[in-house]
């Protein structure tokens, strides 16, 4: 299983403190079927321990998700930041996981190397 976060992602991971076994622990969930949110398109919505906090208290992730190959931690969000996001970026998150999802071997190297994903390491 490949577990990646985007740069913006990574940049609300550490404003939250957010650790890579969190993320971890938030697909090895999704893996078995706990899914807090189908969201269509590939994006799932996955809640987050952040240091101190509990899952229901903390943050929101969305994450392009395909069960036991591949997630990329698309966009985060504190539950008290805001209720959830609007149609239109839905729409665009949608997008966006699709390409991820899609991406071969090839790309997702390039792209690491590049530093626009970045893998989480467990």
């Amino acid at each position: 299983m490949q577990i990646f976060k985007t740069k913006n992602f990574l940049k609300f991971a550490r404003r939250k403190r957010l650790a890579d076994q969190a993320l971890g622990e938030a697909i090895e969930r999704a893996n078995r079927g706990l899914i807090d949110a189908d969201l269509g398109g590939s994006v799932i919505k996955q809640r987050l321990a952040g240091p101190g906090h509990g899952k229901r208290g903390a943050f929101r992730g969305l994450v392009a998700f395909r069960r036991n190959e591949r997630a990329v931690f698309l966009y985060g969000f504190g539950k008290n930041e805001r209720e959830n996001i609007t149609a239109k970026e839905l729409a665009t998150l949608q997008d966006i996981a699709a390409s991820w999802i899609q991406a071969d071997t090839k790309l997702l190297k390039k792209s690491v190397e590049d530093g626009i994903l970045i893998e989480v390491t467990r």
